[in-house]
């Protein structure tokens, strides 16, 4: 609430968004968990406490931040031009928030074998040349139809 607010407004967003709810007879409970949620008033309540996880939550979702979107965004395309790198490959996407990354083979130059060497070539590089929480999945995908009519 406090965000929303023009810029020109003094103090805190979780001070100004617990005045505007407090004119607009929001209950204290609420006002009370908008204006602790950064510390700036003492936590009395399960709900104050419940209130600024959930904002630690949602502040560290990808995109969240505009610097996490330009460090989200860079992280995904990272990703596809390592996998984009490697001999072979048509088509990759980083998907999951980035969290795996699925690559599209070309089947007349990768046999199977080999789509089990280049997912851990992959998941190397990938090791070795970004920084990134947690595990990234590496799936490569080789795909063969044939097509036949009967008459």
């Amino acid at each position: 609430i406090g965000k929303a607010v023009d810029f020109e407004t003094e103090g805190t967003h979780a001070s100004i968004g617990a005045d505007i709810c407090r004119r607009y007879g929001v209950s204290e409970a609420v006002v009370h968990c908008i204006e602790s949620h950064h510390h700036e008033v003492e936590q009395n309540s399960i709900e104050a406490i419940i209130v600024e996880a959930a904002d630690a939550i949602s502040g560290a979702r990808p995109g969240a931040r505009r610097e996490s979107l330009d460090l989200y965004l860079k992280r995904i395309q990272s990703l596809e031009k390592i996998a984009n790198s490697f001999k072979g490959v048509a088509e990759s996407y980083a998907i999951q928030a980035g969290r795996e990354i699925r690559i599209i083979v070309r089947p007349k130059e990768i046999d199977d074998l080999g789509t089990i060497q280049l997912s851990r070539d992959i998941a190397r590089k990938i090791e070795e040349g970004m920084e990134y929480p947690g595990q990234i999945k590496v799936t490569v995908i080789r795909e063969v139809r044939a097509e036949e009519v009967a008459k």
